[in-house]
């Protein structure tokens, strides 16, 4: 478990994001300068950043991102490529080297489509052939590890403070028209590449402050359908659960934040019948995906973002508006920082989830 000192700090971490409705671009300095000003959330081990249409130039490719061990893994991470993608480029991961993070793996990124014939010999749908790929790389080749497989989008993250994380990945080079960050204070789990946040499957990106009391029951359903838990972190799972919830059991975002931090029966009872109706539905079909603890994520996807805390509202959460800009952090200062004027500022309720969406849908 990390101290500070002597003294545990079980709320540390921190998460903040950013989406332009009307899909204007904006600048990776801005996320960095936000993520920055909650350096004493962080302690060093893990920060990250997930950004939304910064690669426009092949925004109908998947873009993989990957970690590797050593080159023979790479040799062997491509050729499995070879043999399901058509790869229209492939390249090094450009950073700036810095003191401050140091022990890096190999870095490439790939622009991939599955190939044709795979897809009709699989009888998948390409994100779910996509999705079992990316799995499958990440279990059974020692030594890669894929952590961003989505289209027009990319994850960038190591172990180290998140501004210098920002600055090693040259994040002011890119623009997106959304934006999440992470500082990592790690209570419970490692600090290490793979376990830094976001955590990532195709379009979908978590990052997360708190912790999962439910990790093992989520971990175990959610097992039973081709998803594997093998990052060390609890909310590996939390992203699972998502995809599960909305691509794959066609869920709505919304219908997802009741089951992921579902109210209280005492609750339900009170409703109006078709409310209620809906909530025992999700309650009772998704049970063993209710997460429990104290938690507050940031959930990005093709087009949105969405701000969710636990029921109980143990960890921080403020949104905020201004024009087309809307803005979620653990603190206001946060925000203020690239928004010092704001048209709106409150602290959503617990386990009620805030969307954003671009207007007229995803870019």
């Amino acid at each position: 478990m990390e101290k500070e000192g002597q003294l545990r700090v079980p709320s540390g971490c921190a998460i903040s994001g950013m989406i332009s409705r009307k899909g204007r671009m904006i600048s990776g300095e801005d996320i960095i300068s936000s993520i920055r000003v909650m350096h004493e959330r962080s302690n060093g081990l893990g920060g990250g950043f997930a950004g939304y249409g910064i690669y426009p130039q092949y925004k109908e490719w998947y873009a993989f991102h990957i970690f590797y061990d050593s080159a023979a893994a790479r040799e062997e991470c491509e050729r499995y490529l070879e043999r399901h993608f058509d790869i229209a480029n492939l390249s090094k991961i450009p950073v700036r080297k810095t003191d401050r993070i140091t022990d890096e793996p190999l870095m490439w990124r790939y622009f991939v489509l599955p190939l044709h014939t795979k897809i009709t010999d699989s009888q998948l749908d390409e994100k779910e052939f996509t999705a079992r790929c990316v799995i499958r790389i990440n279990t059974t080749i020692d030594g890669a590890y894929v952590f961003s497989s989505g289209k027009n989008m990319g994850v960038f993250k190591a172990v180290g403070y998140p501004e210098d994380v920002g600055y090693f990945y040259r994040l002011e080079e890119y623009a997106g028209y959304s934006w999440t960050a992470h500082g990592r204070y790690p209570t419970n789990t490692p600090g290490w590449w793979g376990g830094a946040h976001p955590f990532a499957l195709l379009d979908y990106t978590v990052v997360h402050n708190g912790e999962i009391s439910s990790y093992d029951a989520n971990r175990r359903f959610i097992e039973m359908f081709g998803y594997k838990c093998t990052l060390l972190t609890d909310t590996e799972v939390m992203t699972y659960i998502l995809d599960y919830l909305i691509r794959k059991q066609g869920l709505t975002h919304e219908e997802a934040a009741l089951v992921v931090a579902a109210p209280f029966w005492s609750t339900i009872e009170g409703l109006a019948p078709e409310k209620r109706e809906l909530l025992t539905y999700l309650r009772s079909a998704f049970s063993s995906l209710l997460v429990t603890g104290p938690f507050s994520i940031l959930f990005g996807f093709e087009g949105g973002l969405m701000a969710l805390n636990d029921r109980l509202k143990l960890r921080s959460m403020v949104v905020a508006e201004k024009g087309d800009m809307v803005y979620m952090a653990s603190e206001e200062s946060a925000i203020r920082i690239i928004a010092p004027d704001l048209d709106r500022v409150w602290a959503p309720a617990g386990g009620v989830a805030v969307m954003a969406r671009l207007e007229g849908g995803a870019a």
